[in-house]
């Protein structure tokens, strides 16, 4: 689990494209001195990365730019999420806090012990998260001056069942849910992503998850970025917890970029 690789990777589209497609949780890498940190066995540790990595959604996003009729762009996170989670928000508003998962984790999914109680964030934030936030902040910026707007899809998967982490685990777990954001997700968009993902199904909307990523000096201010969350649950393309993908990816990379087409002219 050791990686001298970057903690994330810009990889361009087309110049016309106004569409990102985000892929944050997808890699199981930490650096081993952030591991130093982390509590748990290795064992105990690779059971963890299966319930939270957002396993093979690098690999549908890199399949739907391949397939979409204009290239997205792609911003990919290449280190786990149990390095630093850059889709939190890094102070008291995020609410994940509660169960010890914010930007920094603490807890696991099973809400044990991940690091100390009293680490502090700081040092992993200063490392990881503001470089990924400016960069990502960047790349939104670029496809403004681009194209005049910017469309971020935000690529996920969630378990079958929940796990003890989630805060709105009792809710409805469609194979496709959307999150939306009532700022920054139109109905065109919205609506493209029910027609493309339609074949799979019940679409839910901000069940179990919801919101949408925007960076913050966006966030609530500028109509031209518009995003959308598409979490997959993940028995509809894969065996859980952590296990290979199946036939259902090439299904959903042909989805996702029919959508990526729709929002793209």
């Amino acid at each position: 689990m050791t990686s001298a690789a970057p903690s994330y990777e810009l990889l361009p589209g087309a110049g016309t494209s106004p569409v990102i497609l985000h892929v944050p949780h997808s890699a199981r890498e930490i650096p081993a001195d952030v591991r130093a940190g982390i509590l748990l066995g290795d064992t105990e540790l690779e059971g963890e990365l299966d319930h939270i990595v957002d396993a093979h959604t690098a690999e549908l996003a890199a399949a739907a730019a391949t397939l979409a009729g204009i290239v997205p762009w792609r911003f990919v996170n290449r280190l786990s999420r149990l390095v630093v989670d850059p889709e939190r928000f890094p102070d008291e508003r995020e609410e994940m806090l509660a169960v010890g998962m914010g930007a920094v984790y603490t807890r696991t999914t099973h809400r044990a012990t991940l690091r100390s109680a009293d680490t502090d964030p700081e040092p992993l934030v200063a490392r990881y998260f503001r470089p990924y936030a400016r960069a990502m902040t960047d790349a939104v910026a670029g496809r403004l001056a681009a194209t005049g707007r910017a469309v971020v899809i935000d690529v996920h998967s969630y378990p079958t069942e929940a796990l003890p982490y989630e805060l709105h685990g009792d809710g409805p777990r469609p194979p496709v849910c959307l999150g939306t954001d009532s700022f920054h997700t139109p109905g065109a968009l919205l609506g493209a992503a029910q027609e493309a993902f339609a074949g799979f199904g019940e679409i839910g909307l901000d069940s179990p998850f919801g919101g949408a990523y925007v960076p913050l000096e966006f966030y609530g201010r500028d109509p031209r970025v518009s995003a959308l969350m598409v979490e997959i649950r993940r028995d509809t393309y894969m065996s859980e917890p952590g296990g290979p993908a199946g036939p259902g990816l090439g299904r959903l990379a042909h989805a996702l970029a029919g959508l990526v087409d729709a929002v793209s002219g």
